[in-house]
């Protein structure tokens, strides 16, 4: 099968080398947001795995949900397209392929709870991914699901994809344990897929270790796991527990929310451009932890307003327009955070990031990624193991623009987030605009339609 980045299709960035923005001087407009991500591939695997039948409505359309798509239709699981809305018929947690090759991309969302689920199915599978993906870790995980008996072999590096499993008797007879400070995706995954295990106990203990890093992305799989009759104890952020031997029931019908990190570039512009800029499909209501990048913007000095299902944002009321730099622990924003660290450039002061060593084992390496194309720009970058330091130009004399452009590295958010900096004096080249297919393949015609 062809990477996942080959099913792009009808987008202006797609087949562009390098794409020009600005100087944009204005931002204002409505957007309406696509479905999140990681709502978008726990509810499908979730759909999946349940009895009966789920009508998921604003499901996502982009690289990373089709590559979901595609293993659930490989593991033989029917689902069909109605316009915005996907129909999934569940298979009541027993995948009728036992055998499989898997093609992941460069999808966490996806490899992670479905490596999972998989080690339960005493079938023998195989998952790989594009090269970056063979570079994030999956270790943390894999020694989770050895505890219980899986059988899970790495065919390259040991800790990386890709994966072999096989089948084994899982038994569960104790606490599982599992790093916490690394991806909370490796938790999320045990979360979503171990209440099919039997344990005599008729319960599961997950025991988390060190620090659970992105603890509002927890609080989804909490949320929606009880969407499909799923009930976790939660005790702190340290231990989980889990009935044993469940079934999922499908709730019938359900929404997926707009993407909040997604939102984080379009509110970001309305601080940036003066606004207002209002996006629709995520809110106070969300689900979502990376609304509160909201809040972020509000202290370093926009308007923002809010209502169940949008967010508002106007620029600052100083003369000049400008931002003020502010020092964040980023560990509940990680993905919007992101936003931040390019939203710094139109702000008095240094910007300061702390707790995003998350961001070191995404698609890219984001702090390194970051901080390389930020200097390009003619700010003044400090980066650590987690943080990040920011500091923007003196002047607007001191902007560079490089005729390079600014490198986008394979990662989708890199090319969103420096989109911003076209608000700067100087005209902004993104290299490979196209990467954003993974989660918005339409993000420069939409973010067009509001910046000017």
């Amino acid at each position: 099968m062809p990477p996942a980045r080959a099913a792009r299709n009808g987008h202006a960035a797609e087949n562009m080398e390098q794409l020009t923005l600005g100087p944009l001087t204005r931002a204002s407009g409505t957007v309406r947001l696509p479905g999140s991500k990681s709502i978008s591939n726990r509810v499908l695997l979730l759909s999946a795995l349940a009895t009966g039948e789920t009508r998921v409505r604003d499901l996502l359309d982009s690289d990373d949900t089709r590559v979901m798509l595609e293993a659930l239709k490989v593991l033989g699981v029917a689902w069909r397209r109605e316009g915005n809305d996907c129909i999934v018929s569940g298979v009541g947690g027993n995948f009728p392929s036992k055998a499989a090759d898997l093609f992941m991309g460069n999808a966490g969302t996806a490899i992670r709870p479905l490596t999972a689920a998989l080690a339960l199915q005493g079938g023998t599978y195989k998952l790989s991914g594009v090269q970056r993906m063979h570079e994030r870790p999956i270790g943390d995980l894999v020694d989770g699901l050895r505890q219980v008996g899986a059988s899970v072999d790495y065919l390259g590096t040991p800790g990386y994809p890709p994966l072999q499993i096989n089948p084994a008797q899982i038994r569960i007879d104790a606490p599982i344990r599992v790093r916490g400070d690394v991806s909370s995706q490796f938790l999320t995954a045990l979360l979503m897929t171990l209440p099919m295990a039997q344990a005599q106990s008729g319960r599961i203990e997950i025991e988390v270790v060190g620090e659970l890093i992105s603890k509002p992305y927890i609080e989804i799989t909490l949320n929606l796991l009880s969407r499909f009759g799923i009930a976790v104890e939660r005790q702190g952020w340290e231990r989980f527990i889990l009935p044993a031997g469940a079934r999922y029931r499908s709730p019938g019908e359900i929404y997926v929310e707009g993407d909040a990190s997604t939102a984080s570039y379009f509110l970001a512009a309305g601080a940036i451009g003066g606004g207002p800029v209002r996006v629709e499909g995520v809110g106070m209501a969300s689900i979502q932890g990376d609304v509160r990048f909201a809040d972020a913007l509000n202290r370093m000095g926009a308007n923002v307003m809010a209502g169940d299902n949008w967010i508002e944002v106007r620029g600052t009321e100083r003369d000049d327009g400008r931002l003020n730099g502010i020092e964040l622990d980023c560990n509940h924003i990680p993905d919007a955070a992101m936003t931040l660290a390019v939203a710094a450039l139109f702000a008095e002061g240094t910007t300061t990031l702390t707790n995003i060593a998350s961001w070191r084992v995404k698609e890219t390496d984001r702090i390194s990624a970051m901080a390389t194309e930020l200097r390009k720009l003619g700010a003044e970058v400090e980066e650590g193991a987690d943080y990040l330091k920011v500091t923007p130009p003196t002047s607007p004399a001191t902007w560079q623009t490089p005729d390079a452009g600014i490198g986008t590295y394979d990662d989708h958010r890199m090319a969103m987030c420096f989109s911003l900096a076209a608000f700067g004096p100087l005209p902004v080249k993104i290299n490979d605009p196209g990467c954003v297919a993974k989660t918005f393949p339409e993000y420069f015609e939409v973010f067009a339609g509001v910046a000017r």
